[in-house]
């Protein structure tokens, strides 16, 4: 079982270590082509990389405008504000809920309790 799995492991290291290794092969037949074949590489590669440039800049330039409406309106110290309140007042409201549900879940336990012990007026029926 160890073996099978030992073998196994090692044949997806050799795989993985052999084509990394054969990446920058010299002797690839692609990487030695003609100069007018890497030239128009070269060119596709930098038309690529400015037409990536150009949507970079335009997400940019609207991120920008986003966040200009948003300061514009206030920004973050008003919104903030109104939220932390609103976080404040239910965190409140929360506080008190719990501590109405234990005051209730003790009165609960007390009536179980008494009712165990005799006390039947205590038990629901």
């Amino acid at each position: 079982m160890k073996a099978t799995a030992l073998f196994c492991a090692l044949t997806v290291g050799a795989s993985l270590f052999s084509s990394v290794a054969m990446a920058d092969d010299p002797r690839d037949p692609l990487l030695s082509r003609s100069a007018e074949a890497r030239a128009r590489d070269k060119a596709i590669i930098r038309r690529l990389n400015q037409d990536e440039l150009a949507h970079v800049r335009e997400r940019d330039a609207r991120y920008a405008a986003g966040w200009q409406a948003y300061r514009e309106q206030g920004g973050r110290a008003e919104s903030y504000g109104s939220a932390r309140a609103e976080h404040s007042r239910a965190m409140d409201d929360y506080a008190r809920q719990r501590a109405e549900y234990d005051r209730q879940r003790a009165a609960w336990r007390r009536a179980v309790q008494m009712c165990e012990s005799g006390h039947y007026e205590y038990c629901d029926g």
